[in-house]
Order: structure tokens, then C-alpha cells, then sequence
């Protein structure tokens, strides 16, 4: 099929909306970028379109039902909702665009499902994967973030904001804040999948991450059996690409070229 610029695809039973920068899926090298938990494929801002400028490959992104313009989720989400997004919708999503070889980029919760489709699906398309601000376990700071996180969504402020990148911004917060304030949520830990993976791994955080320690960087290097490339940056918290574009596109940039560069797709052009 054909991809247009932005559109709707039909996953499961879901309508997902989605934008393609750049080249088809199937022409060329893709990078497929995974939301936070409260993003959207709009809520990426600018940020693919100079990642598809500084790479050249084609990069597809997409909002998760329940997030953005694509159907609602049922709710409340199951405690495995990442996982499921993972190992269900994922690879049914990739063979959908025509997936052919590329990179995942997820950030926050994004990248927990990339990290878990890398280790859970054995993808040999999939040639590396880039996580920004993961999580692969529960910690108390974090928890106490989200707990201020909701303390702020009812204050009306960051639901405002938020209400730009979702048709439906209750149920988003809704079925985001409820599975990870579950009691049940506590033990949640993806840290297995981590050692099947078997491609690189750039593994990108703010030094003052409010949802995440340094421990999550220390599980990837322990538990990863592939090259982890740690950048670690300075007074940035939760969102790199935010606080920190520049330097977390040349991160990003350099760790594709490297990667999508000689598989038969030609010279990816560098960031200027």
C-alpha cells in the first residue's frame, strides 16, 4: 500500500492515526517512533520532520489508541497494556506499512514497548533501538512524579496543554495514570526482554529525569548482551527532545546513519 503524508490505518480493532516523513516504509530505510505515555504522533512537534532531514530515511510515527486522533482503548487498560502494544499491535502495525528495515525510537513508555518488541519479536528488519527516558521497572521517585502529575492534570493547567494532541484528553490521563498508581502496578519489570535483544541500543536520559534514576541506564548495561550507547544529558529531565533538541538529534542522527549506512540503502546524509 501506498502511504500518504498523515492518515488513519486500521489496526485490530482500532483506527490509528499516523504521519510518514519522507520515503515509503517499504523504499527505504524507516525509523518508527513510539510516544510517551501522554504523547501523540502530533505531540512529537518538529522534532521527525529535522530527524528525517538529518538521516534520510523515511520516519513514521503514530498515536496508540487512545492517544491523539486514533480510536479510544478500552478502559482501564490491562497491566500489561505495554507489552500487548509490543508483542500484538506492533508487528501487525509494521507489516501493515510495508516495514522492511529501520530503527524503533521510543520515548518514556514508547520506549518500553520498543524495548520489548526488540527482545520479545526477534525482528531482523529491526537493525538497532533508540530509548529515551525508559522504563523497565517501577521506581518510588518515579511513582511520586506521576502521583504529581495527576495533582496537576486536575488542577486544569496541564490539561489544557494536553487537550491539544488528544480528541478525548480524559480518557488519555485516565488510562495512563490509573494503571501506573495500581498497587498491582508495582511490581511491573520488563527487564528480561532486555537481554534477548540483538541489535544496538542508544539508551538517551536527562540527568534530572523526574519520572526515572539512573538505575533504569544501569539495568540496560547490565542485562543487555549488545552495545548500549549511554548519553546522559546535563539539566535536561523527562523529555530530551524537548529540553534538548539539538543535542539529542545528533545523538539520535548519528546512531542512525551509523546503523542504516551500509545495508545496500546508500549514504544517509549527516546533521550540518
Amino acid at each position: 500500500m501506498i502511504l500518504q503524508p498523515s492518515g488513519t490505518l486500521r489496526i485490530g480493532t482500532s483506527d490509528i492515526e499516523y504521519r510518514l516523513i519522507g520515503p515509503q516504509p517499504d523504499a527505504a530505510p524507516t525509523i518508527v517512533m513510539l510516544h510517551e505515555g501522554l504523547g501523540s504522533s502530533d505531540a512529537w512537534g518538529d522534532f521527525p520532520t529535522k530527524l528525517q532531514a538529518a538521516t534520510g530515511a523515511g520516519v513514521f510515527l503514530y498515536s496508540r489508541a487512545g492517544y491523539g486522533g486514533s480510536s479510544a482503548a478500552d478502559l482501564p487498560r490491562p497491566l500489561d497494556f505495554m507489552e500487548r502494544e509490543a508483542l500484538d499491535v506492533l508487528p501487525e502495525l509494521l507489516r501493515t506499512i510495508g516495514f522492511r528495515r529501520g530503527l524503533l525510537l521510543g520515548h518514556s513508555d514508547g520506549a518500553s514497548i520498543a524495548a520489548i518488541y526488540a527482545g520479545g519479536v526477534q525482528d531482523h528488519r529491526v537493525r538497532g533501538v533508540i530509548l529515551m527516558a525508559p522504563h523497565f521497572i517501577t521506581e518510588d521517585s518515579g511513582l511520586e512524579s506521576i502521583r504529581n502529575t495527576k495533582t496537576e492534570f486536575q488542577a486544569g493547567e496541564l490539561r489544557t496543554r494536553l487537550a491539544r494532541w488528544h480528541k478525548d484528553v480524559d480518557h488519555t490521563f485516565n488510562g495512563w495514570v490509573d494503571v501506573w498508581l495500581d498497587p498491582k502496578f508495582r511490581p511491573w519489570n520488563i527487564s528480561e526482554y532486555l537481554a534477548y535483544i540483538r541489535v544496538p541500543v542508544a539508551v538517551i536520559q536527562g540527568a534530572d529525569d523526574q519520572y526515572g534514576t539512573q538505575r533504569q541506564i544501569e539495568i540496560a548495561e547490565e542485562e543487555c548482551y549488545c552495545p548500549v550507547d549511554v548519553t546522559i544529558l546535563p539539566k535536561v529531565r523527562h523529555s530530551p527532545h524537548r529540553e534538548a533538541p539539538e543535542a539529542t538529534l545528533q545523538t539520535v542522527a548519528d546512531f542512525a546513519n551509523r546503523l542504516l549506512t551500509g545495508h545496500g540503502e546508500g549514504m544517509l546524509s549527516k546533521v550540518a
